[in-house]
């Protein structure tokens, strides 16, 4: 090859080189995102998050609420090596007494080594075994070599928001949590996570040079955080704190209680003012760890005779005042002897089989007015609406099923055993909804937890509750079955809790829950005992339901004596700090020897 020829290559080479270049530099201006991926490098837009929304109780006081707590570490490659020679022993020394997880020779190590080796993790060394609150930071700022601040003694400070429950565990169950991932979760925290956790603010950083260390560009975000909504509840603390304290103290007194919940309402409103669950854990104490007033689904027993006497009452099928032979020994239908809890009763009238909660009578009755018509006593259940799901603000409330002639599992034996209260499944949460219906002049109303939302203190939303339906009986019913409930605290098998102070009107209840499949496992049975009611008879203000739920036993579990006692209770708290009734209550010995 001749030099001229030699010499075109290399211009060709060069040009081809020239050419290439050219197009990267089109390429890059013009048709790459590098602009974008080098600023990617440098720029970022970090996340501000908003302020969680509290939830109160119904007169303003914290039920939950947000506070920031902080995680403190230090970058050992910030404190010059002499100021921090003369001042490790001191910091040291702070860092003992403020954490006392380590002795103050232990920290000094610690730093020393972490700066000296450059280890991992050495510029942002954490220290202490807990995150601290403002007071204690504002302390720690003032430790020697911390008290140059960040750029020159080191200190990082990590905030650390924590959700706290400043009256403990108090209604824990029903005002909830929500995991960190917002999966999971229950109560008002959970239903209520879209309008408590607020919408989070947006913020640009760059990161400084050399360092991983990302500051912001303008002391402005780009985008404000708005904070969560608070929630206002129905809750009365008040109230509450005496409920749970009624219902620990009567649990207490035996070791045969698997759980227990109580429950108080506002007639006219349907504002839930307490709601306690307990359920027993295995060291033996009681917390709110299951939600049984709106999820235990079961048979609800002699509470539900209610029910049973309206239907009766409406299609004119008795008077409280005709006469019921109940016989001795009990009364068999299709191979099932049916007899009462305690002692036969005899000839007795309708009043007075209600107030004794006479298994008979019901099941007499039931089957002597519905037995050739049983659609119409269901249809009259349906009518109250107590098969209906309530549609409460929560997530899991159980079902209320009560079955309907001619389905599957329907027998010559369902209609005797529903009047009683068996063969069907409701919350205490339907079966309180449905007594206070009665204390409210026949009109049902939902059951609430949430009376507003706020923002800054000043309500953005406030809720309206309709009834859920018309009334449930004519007035000559509802006269009736007032005098009937009356009677049951007045004569009945809640006497013992009768007060001429003020009147209550209820019903106790027993009943049998089936585990495993069966009612009986070798002689031990399940049970639950209530009381339901409302006061003052009459003109009521609020209604409430108390259920103990027992372990299997073989011995006798009675609404009467377990469940009524706390119901009162809990009533005379209400009574004696309710403004409009100040009259003082005499000590009332309850005592549990009757059933």
């Amino acid at each position: 090859m001749n030099t001229s020829n030699k010499m075109l290559v290399v211009y060709f080479f060069y040009l081809l080189i020239a050419l290439l270049a050219v197009g990267k530099i089109v390429y890059l201006q013009f048709f790459s995102d590098y602009k974008n991926q080098l600023e990617s490098i440098v720029y970022r837009t970090t996340e501000i998050p908003a302020g969680r929304g509290s939830i109160l109780g119904y007169d303003g006081r914290v039920l939950a609420t947000t506070v920031p707590f902080y995680e403190i570490r230090m970058d050992c490659s910030i404190p010059d090596d002499d100021m921090l020679n003369r001042n490790l022993r001191a910091l040291a020394v702070s860092l003992s007494r403020m954490f006392e997880d380590k002795s103050a020779t232990d920290y000094e190590k610690y730093i020393a080594t972490a700066r000296t080796t450059k280890k991992p993790g050495y510029r942002n060394l954490p220290l202490g075994n807990r995150l601290v609150s403002h007071d204690e930071l504002l302390e720690i700022r003032g430790f020697p070599v911390f008290n140059l601040g960040k750029f020159r003694g080191g200190l990082i400070v990590n905030q650390k928001d924590k959700r706290i429950y400043p009256y403990g565990r108090l209604a824990y169950r029903t005002i909830g949590y929500i995991s960190d991932n917002e999966e999971a979760g229950v109560g008002i925290e959970y239903a209520y996570n879209t309008y408590l956790k607020g919408h989070p603010g947006s913020q640009r950083v760059r990161r400084r040079s050399g360092e991983d260390i990302w500051v912001p560009v303008s002391d402005r975000p780009e985008q404000d955080p708005k904070n969560g909504l608070d929630i206002l509840t129905t809750l009365d603390i008040n109230i509450q704190g005496a409920a749970e304290n009624a219902l620990r103290e009567q649990l207490s007194r035996d070791s045969i209680f698997e759980g227990a919940t109580a429950v108080v309402m506002e007639v006219r409103s349907g504002a839930v003012r307490a709601i306690v669950n307990m359920k027993k854990m295995k060291n033996g104490s009681y917390d709110e760890t299951f939600n049984y007033a709106i999820s235990e689904s079961t048979n609800p027993g002699s509470t539900f005779k209610l029910a049973t006497l309206i239907a009766l009452l409406e299609d004119g099928y008795v008077h409280l005042t005709d006469s019921v032979k109940t016989g001795k020994g009990g009364w068999r239908y299709y191979g099932k002897l049916f007899t009462e809890a305690t002692s036969s009763l005899g000839t007795i009238t309708v009043q007075q089989a209600f107030e004794k909660s006479s298994n008979v009578a019901f099941a007499m009755l039931a089957v002597e007015k519905y037995g050739t018509q049983e659609k119409r006593f269901i249809n009259r259940l349906y009518n109250m609406k107590l098969n209906e799901k309530l549609n409460i603000e929560l997530i899991g409330e159980g079902r209320a099923t009560i079955p309907f002639p001619g389905e599957p599992g329907w027998s010559k034996l369902s209609l005797p055993m529903i009047a009683m209260g068996y063969e069907m499944q409701l919350t205490p949460l339907h079966i309180l909804t449905f007594y206070n219906a009665i204390a409210n002049n026949g009109r049902m109303v939902t059951p609430y937890f949430i009376e507003s939302f706020l923002q800054h203190g000043k309500v953005t939303e406030h809720f309206e509750h309709t009834p859920l339906s018309g009334t449930l009986c004519t007035p000559g019913t509802l006269k009736a079955v007032h005098q009937a409930l009356r009677g049951v605290v007045e004569h009945g098998t809640a006497s013992r809790i009768h007060d001429s102070r003020y009147s209550i009107s209820g019903k106790t209840g027993t009943a049998q829950i089936a585990y495993d499949g069966a009612y009986v496992h070798n002689g031990y049975r399940k049970h639950q005992a209530s009381f339901v009611g409302f006061f003052p008879s009459d003109d009521p203000m609020y209604s409430m339901i108390v259920i103990l739920y027992s372990n299997p036993t073989r011995s006798n579990f009675y609404g009467a004596s377990w469940a009524a006692p706390v119901f009162k209770k809990i009533a005379d708290h209400i009574y004696t700090t309710n403004p409009f009734w100040n009259a003082p209550l005499d000590e009332i010995n309850l005592t549990h020897t009757n059933p």
